[in-house]
């Protein structure tokens, strides 16, 4: 299993339509609206590292009202 953590830049008045389109992406195990210089944290849980840069580019990157990501990929457990 492997496990990234994005962190997002929204739009100002867009955090709340941005989580609500995050949340009905499969691979998102949780996500946090939080305080700082990031908006909200996803922790994406998918089988194989090749999974991430579709969900990043076709599914969260062309939400509306996000200005930018930052991804982090932890390294393989084991």
């Amino acid at each position: 299993m492997i496990k990234a953590y994005v962190l997002v830049v929204t739009n100002p008045g867009a955090t709340k339509s941005v989580v609500a389109a995050i949340s009905e992406i499969p691979g998102v195990n949780e996500l946090h609206e939080v305080m700082g210089p990031y908006d909200i944290v996803i922790e994406l849980q998918v089988s194989s590292l090749a999974d991430v840069p579709p969900i990043l580019s076709d599914k969260i990157r062309t939400i509306p009202g996000i200005e930018s990501t930052t991804s982090l990929v932890t390294f393989p457990e084991g």
